[in-house]
């Protein structure tokens, strides 16, 4: 945890989202930007029950929110927001290299639309659908022949309507199909290894 202006460890903006992800912190974290400052005022202005927001308030402290001040009350630790967002903006944007060989944006479509290999809806629009046209396109060993089955089974791997991404990619060149079989006639084609 990067150390606060009053030399304190605080949370970083992940820390600090999945500390807010909770309804309980949440509340009780509201309840002190209104003004509470004891565990009875948390509970007053929560209607949380006493063990609930003991037990929020607790993790809110333990993570560096919280801090008990000098007179005895609790106080968010506002400088723990601004290093936890200093911190994040600080970070290099994201290059793309969780996909090599792809560019800035063709990368950020991925990041977007696949999680673990799977898509997890299929964009509407149809410059970032070709990027994952493409992907899939990958699957295919130039050259191969492909039963429907076959294709259905490779692109599930991916997605569960296989249907409608056979269509695109033969809609679009990705792949061609006659007498049943299908083939891969484009998309783009990695260099050979080094």
């Amino acid at each position: 945890m990067p150390a606060s202006p009053s030399g304190l460890a605080g949370p970083d903006a992940a820390t600090i989202a999945g500390l807010l992800a909770d309804d309980d912190r949440r509340f009780v974290f509201a309840a002190m930007v209104l003004g509470a400052a004891t565990l009875d005022d948390v509970v007053t202005t929560t209607g949380l029950a006493g063990p609930a927001a003991a037990k929020a308030l607790g993790r809110l402290v333990d993570a560096g929110l919280v801090i008990k001040g000098s007179e005895g009350g609790l106080h968010i630790l506002a400088a723990a927001f601004q290093a936890a967002a200093r911190s994040a903006r600080s970070r290099p944007a994201e290059s793309g290299d969780d996909y090599p060989g792809l560019g800035v944006e063709a990368a950020k479509v991925m990041r977007t639309f696949v999680a673990d290999g799977r898509i997890t809806q299929i964009p509407t629009a149809q410059g970032k659908r070709l990027v994952l046209l493409d992907w899939l396109a990958q699957d295919f060993e130039p050259g191969r022949r492909y039963s429907e089955a076959m294709v259905n089974l490779i692109l599930g791997q991916h997605h569960p309507d296989t249907a409608a991404w056979r269509r695109y990619l033969v809609d679009h060149g990705f792949l061609d199909r006659a007498d049943g079989e299908y083939w891969r006639s484009g998309g783009s084609v990695a260099p050979p290894a080094s």
